[in-house]
């Protein structure tokens, strides 16, 4: 059901894939809570993988007090490490994702929330402002909006900022609620992941959906149970950066971006623009795993690759130079995340990985491979490989230009199961 990989030669076996589907993986003992729903977020992390993950480590005798998430994300280990009363440390280099980690993080009077929303909604209602802030606007949130949409935006966001100050962690789970509201009232092809505009949709109004964004909301943390001592930590920055203080931890449970993945800048760049995070969503952009929108010198770095990875190179340079260049750029990146993993390891500590493959032009994009073998040649003394099914996808295996499943073949391929990685680091 599993692969241990005890030496670097079993990484170039030909059966390396050849593992079983391990339902442990595949689904957990509870149901999801709502507040993993809070906010729309691309490929999100499974809930239960913590919980998993520690029953792993538990038939080993190992208990962690202290968990990161070196890609925290929407905030799904940080949350649910909370829950299990262990202390959490996390970094994501996505403003959004932190906001919304951060939020879902936080405990919150439940009817203290009732409150603000009815006075946040008093204030929209008796907003005396008659000037047009749409002609003021940034020509990319015009090309997103209407002008009726965005006027409402407007006063929403101006009657948010009003009432509670950007220093209240009641401010936190309103940017969030108006967050998440931003495609719906905008020109955003629906359910599409990549920046679209649909040019038959009607958008929602603003109001009303703020209103069951709050409702649902306030739902989501009604279910929480607050009795945790346990200190959680987030922060905006990217791991590779030097300047990102990390602790030492007892493990970490992350999911780094898949190789050819979604620029999340762009994903998010109504709400970095309207939460002013940003005046220029392309500037978030920059130092993002694999991404090339910043110095990067390919002769260079391609030397530094495994051989796994200029494996990959050779087989893709001929297909497409320039999706060449990026996931070189992307194993490059991941040999220095995984350095930087064991150096934030305890001595016994572990990191477990969610990670998959994908196939661009007919060439296998073997990222998993790639991680296990700098792994081994990171240090790491234990790494075992299981295999999930991907659940929550539409059972279609391609995705077209625009982002949608489809069943078309000259599409890029989506695979439908994922691989469980976990390292350990002995002395």
């Amino acid at each position: 059901m599993s692969k241990l990989i005890n030496h670097i030669s079993d990484v170039y076996s030909d059966n390396f894939y050849d593992i079983d589907i391990d339902s442990f993986w595949n689904i957990g003992n509870q149901r999801e809570l709502k507040i993993h729903r809070i906010h729309s977020y691309p490929a999100k992390f499974p809930s239960f993988i913590l919980e998993k993950g520690l029953d792993y480590v538990n038939q080993k005798s190992f208990s962690p007090k202290s968990i990161a998430d070196i890609f925290c994300g929407c905030g799904t280990v940080a949350f649910e490490a909370k829950r299990q009363n262990i202390d959490f440390w996390g970094c994501d280099i996505n403003p959004i994702a932190t906001m919304i980690a951060k939020a879902k993080s936080r405990r919150y009077k439940i009817e203290r929330l009732k409150e603000l929303q009815e006075i946040i909604l008093g204030e929209y209602n008796s907003f005396s402002d008659t000037s047009n802030p749409f002609s003021e606007a940034s020509e990319r949130l015009k090309y997103w909006y209407d002008q009726s949409s965005y006027n409402q935006l407007y006063r929403l966001r101006q009657s948010i900022c009003k009432i509670i100050s950007n220093k209240s962690s009641y401010r936190l789970f309103f940017d969030c609620a108006f967050s998440n509201i931003l495609k719906s009232t905008s020109r955003w092809l629906t359910k599409s992941i990549k920046p679209q505009i649909d040019p038959h949709k009607t958008p929602a109004d603003v109001i009303e959906v703020f209103v069951e964004q709050c409702k649902f909301m306030i739902k989501a943390y009604t279910e929480i149970d607050t009795r945790t001592t346990a200190l959680t930590k987030i922060v905006t920055g990217n791991i590779m950066d030097d300047m990102t203080k990390h602790p030492i931890v007892d493990m970490i449970i992350t999911s780094p971006p898949y190789v050819t993945s979604y620029e999340y800048a762009d994903l998010h760049q109504l709400s970095s623009l309207w939460l002013e995070y940003t005046d220029d969503y392309r500037s978030l952009r920059t130092g993002s795993i694999g991404s090339l929108y910043h110095n990067y010198d390919f002769d260079t770095e391609h030397n530094a690759l495994g051989i796994t990875g200029k494996r990959v190179i050779s087989d893709l340079l001929p297909k497409d130079k320039s999706q060449a260049r990026s996931v070189s750029k992307y194993f490059v990146d991941m040999q220095k995340v995984i350095q930087k993993s064991i150096e934030m390891l305890n001595e016994n500590g572990y990191i477990l990985l969610v990670v998959g493959d994908t196939e661009y032009k007919g060439v296998h994009i073997e990222n998993v491979r790639h991680i296990v073998e700098q792994m081994v040649l990171s240090g790491y003394s234990y790494v075992n490989i299981s295999k999930r099914k991907v659940t929550g996808k539409i059972l279609t295996p391609y995705r077209n230009a625009l982002g949608r499943f489809t069943n078309t073949a000259s599409s890029k391929r989506v695979y439908g199961e994922e691989y469980i990685i976990i390292g350990q680091k002995c002395a």
